[in-house]
């Protein structure tokens, strides 16, 4: 009996030896699990390494103020108690260099004299000693067809249109206003706007105006037809402060000598 325990002791002991063969098969089923878990890892290392393209951040969007609205000043406002109520101004379409305004200009010219600047697109009336009321103006094809001097022979509210005979001719779409039929009545949509200032050469009309128009998007510019045209709040403006048999001057665009009349 003593003999079967020392056997069964023996036996034991030997059993509870570590299995040589199933360990190193097992070290290498884990060591095998551990390398490709290492691998994995190290290519998410690689990743967060930035070996991997990673979109860029966007940059931050600038967002810009919005332009303050210009506001109408006073001498644009509206106009409802004229014969035909004249809307208020468009400024939109009015660039600020061409407002009203009264200016330094030097000048021998004497004073309540006209001078109408048609290279530079203005306007000056001499109010006193280098001084000016200054308009913009827009040049229409007669305007850039005489240049000298002369008188401003007399002035109309609301005036009727009468393009001349040699027009009508051009364009016998204007039958109905020729100067046998009476013209076209006045108006916001007549051509000559609110005011007329009619300007002789030894006593003879020479078919330069100065008028109104409700277009300020003209005015700088060198627009198909008409002679000089002021915005209607303008030119109402010239016709209250200019006088009848005043002076003009008018100064020739070199660009457009071409159209140039004597």
């Amino acid at each position: 009996m003593a003999q079967f325990r020392a056997g069964m002791g023996v036996r034991m002991r030997m059993s509870e030896l570590p299995n040589e063969g199933h360990t190193d098969a097992g070290h290498s089923a884990v060591s095998a699990r551990l390398g490709r878990r290492g691998f994995l890892a190290g290519l998410s290392a690689l990743a967060v390494s930035g070996c991997v393209a990673k979109p860029k951040p966007e940059a931050p969007k600038v967002v810009e103020p919005p332009k303050p609205r210009r506001v109408v000043p006073p001498m644009y406002y509206a106009m409802p108690n004229e014969r035909f109520p004249i809307p208020e101004v468009d400024i939109s379409h009015l660039d600020e260099r061409w407002w009203r305004r009264e200016v330094d200009y030097p000048t021998s010219e004497r004073k309540g004299t006209l001078i109408v600047d048609t290279p530079n697109r203005y306007l000056y009336h001499v109010t006193g000693p280098n001084r000016a009321t200054r308009y913009g103006i827009g040049v229409g094809r007669d305007g850039f067809s005489w240049a000298g001097r002369a008188i401003m022979a007399y002035r109309r509210e609301w005036p009727r249109w009468t393009p001349p005979n040699e027009m009508v001719a051009r364009r016998p779409e204007l039958e109905p206003y020729s100067i046998a039929n009476g013209g076209m009545p006045p108006g916001l949509r007549n051509p000559l706007g609110a005011r007329s200032h009619y300007i002789h050469l030894n006593g003879k009309d020479t078919l330069y105006r100065i008028h109104g128009t409700p277009e300020p998007w003209s005015i700088g510019k060198a627009v198909s037809s008409g002679c000089i045209r002021l915005i209607n709040q303008d030119v109402i403006h010239l016709h209250d402060n200019v006088r009848d048999g005043s002076p003009i001057v008018v100064i020739p665009d070199p660009k457009m000598q071409h159209l140039l009349v004597s």
